[in-house]
């Protein structure tokens, strides 16, 4: 019971939070837009229903990965058509009736219902509320505060369960209770005011364009960048004193940062690692863990290249100083979607060796405290909470592991002569896979990503079609670091989906080693794929994914090592088949 008081209250408190924004004005706007008349309980009460319980749905789901994950996507994209198409026909009501096209006629249909037309009735009207509420549940994104995610982190680590469902619709009918009250004031003040006034127009058509404006901008994520992260005021705080207050934490959970209360806060960039709302490998730091010690902060995502071949440093500096006063603390800070899910990062942080504190940065909370720029960073925080030096990217260990020293040295720290501060020799390291060091005497081939959002140097004869399924035919020869397709592809803004078995996909490069970032399709099934060098199987040259025979399997979404060439480097044609649909291929990156 505890717990489900802990997570009411804390959805209460997201009216105080910019998450709440998107929803001010689909929820104001049929208030304007309706008829005299229509009851709080018929237009006001489905809607809010529908919200609640269409985000208690899609976040349970999206605990359990796979199908489900991708199962929320299309939601979101259904969602965020029915809102615009309310926009659309609260600005323009006649629109609604015009347009022809079944999908816009249908939600001008909608629209029109939920405008309270002259054939709508009250079960009409309640049908349309319950669907817009639907719609909005489908997309909205609440701040992750403290107990959101706890909720989410237990979710991940134990699997979707009614549990888990009843606390996120708890959350969720806190959240909407004031807006409940925002409507019920809003019902009553429309029904004091003259209807057909010239005011009545231009507020419908100043709130159908704010509803437009919230589905365009959360279609390209602006919703998220924007407000997830960045309370107006500080909740959270309230919510850590609730749950001391409560005692009570949803059941399972084992990685959630909680510091104590008796911790005083700290400031500058260690705030906002403490800030993190989930962890691995700890139930999270407090103010005691860092203060007056030399703490190393590392931005990383595990599909990252880069990220990888700086784990082996980053993992013997943790060991090596861990007794002479440095704390390691590893940021997971997502590129790619399937890396925000925290499953996924709870299985790589095992898959790779990572044993010191991650924080779970799915919403970039932490990189925006640090006005991080990219993948690898690494920050050195003195003993005196200052950031005495970073890098950024792939590189530099040996200055790094100086810094090291020196601030271990500035805060006197036991074992650490003075005189080795700014000097000595750094061991050397060995690293296995994808974790060593690339020959970057013979590299010349860049990242390249495949999406079109970001994709580069695509050959062919078939330009590129956006987010719709097409065959294409190869270029018959390929310039260096340039890729072209083969048979039947969709090609998304982060990914190129392999639609039908035999699809292929050749890339012109020059290096010793050569990556894929690929994940498994929908529904979770691996898929089965070959490679070829200069048209034959690779031999020795077989990446660690691969076999001599150029064989191997998509099981998860992740970097695989598809070519590490032992003899000489030169230009060479790389191809990889996909023997069964649904492959998503991301971006190449070379060592």
């Amino acid at each position: 019971m505890a717990s489900l008081i802990l997570a009411y209250l804390a959805g209460v408190l997201t009216i105080a939070a910019p998450c709440i924004l998107p929803l001010l004005p689909i929820v104001i706007a049929p208030m304007v837009a309706g008829r005299p008349g229509q009851s709080f309980r018929h237009r006001a009460l489905p809607l809010l229903l529908g919200l609640v319980a269409a985000f208690a749905a899609t976040a349970s789901l999206a605990a359990a990965g796979g199908w489900a994950v991708a199962a929320n996507r299309y939601g979101r994209g259904v969602g965020l058509t029915l809102l615009a198409l309310f926009g659309l026909a609260t600005i323009w009501p006649a629109l609604a009736n015009r347009l022809t096209a079944p999908l816009v006629a249908a939600g001008g249909h909608f629209a029109t219902r939920l405008q309270g037309g002259a054939e709508g009735g009250s079960e009409r009207t309640v049908a349309a509320s319950l669907l817009l509420g639907l719609a909005t549940g489908l997309v909205w994104a609440p701040c992750a505060g403290p107990v959101l995610g706890l909720i989410l982190t237990g979710a991940a680590l134990r699997g979707p369960g009614l549990d888990t469902t009843l606390l996120l619709f708890v959350y969720a009918l806190g959240a909407a209770t004031p807006l409940a009250v925002v409507m019920a004031g809003g019902t009553r003040l429309a029904a004091t005011l003259p209807r057909g006034a010239r005011w009545v127009d231009a507020a419908r058509q100043v709130l159908g364009g704010a509803v437009l404006a919230t589905a365009l901008a959360s279609a390209v994520g602006l919703d998220t960048r924007l407000f997830l992260g960045a309370p107006l005021l500080s909740t959270e705080s309230v919510e850590r004193a609730l749950i001391r207050a409560l005692g009570a934490l949803p059941s399972g959970v084992a990685h959630a940062a909680t510091p104590p209360a008796t911790q005083p806060s700290l400031t500058g960039p260690l705030a906002g690692v403490l800030r993190a709302g989930s962890w691995i490998n700890t139930t999270g730091l407090t103010p005691d863990d860092v203060r007056g010690r030399v703490v190393l902060v590392n931005f990383w995502t595990y599909s990252c290249i880069n990220c990888l071949r700086t784990l082996p440093h980053i993992r013997n500096w943790a060991a090596q100083y861990r007794d002479q006063g440095l704390v390691v603390v590893g940021v997971h800070t997502p590129e790619f979607a399937f890396e925000r899910d925290p499953a996924n990062v709870a299985k790589a942080v095992t898959a790779l060796g990572v044993g010191y504190p991650v924080a779970v940065d799915s919403d970039f909370r932490v990189w925006r405290a640090f006005d991080n720029q990219g993948w690898p960073a690494v920050y050195l925080i003195g003993a005196d909470g200052r950031v005495r030096y970073q890098s950024l990217g792939e590189g530099d260990f040996d200055q790094t592991e100086r810094a090291i020293r020196s601030a271990l040295a500035d805060a006197k720290a036991v074992g650490v002569p003075p005189s080795q501060a700014a000097a000595g020799p750094v061991p050397p390291l060995t690293a296995e896979g994808t974790q060593t060091a690339p020959d970057v005497a013979h590299l010349a081939s860049p990242e390249t990503y495949v999406g079109y959002a970001q994709g580069q140097r695509y050959a062919g004869p078939d330009s590129l079609v956006p987010d719709a399924a097409a065959r294409y035919r190869p270029v018959a020869s390929l310039g260096l670091n340039r890729w072209t397709l083969a048979g039947d592809w969709m090609v998304g803004a982060e990914y190129a989906t392999a639609s039908r078995a035999q699809a292929r996909l050749v890339y012109r490069f020059h290096a010793r080693d050569l990556h894929l970032v690929l994940a498994p399709g929908a529904d979770g099934q691996p898929v089965r794929f070959r490679v070829r060098i200069d048209g034959a199987a690779p031999g020795a040259d077989h990446g660690t994914d691969t076999d001599a025979d150029g064989a191997g399997t998509v099981h998860a979404a992740r970097l695989y090592q598809l070519v590490r060439q032992g003899g000489p480097v030169a230009d060479r044609t790389f191809e990889i088949e996909f023997l069964d649909p649904g492959a998503r291929v991301y971006a190449f990156t070379f060592g």
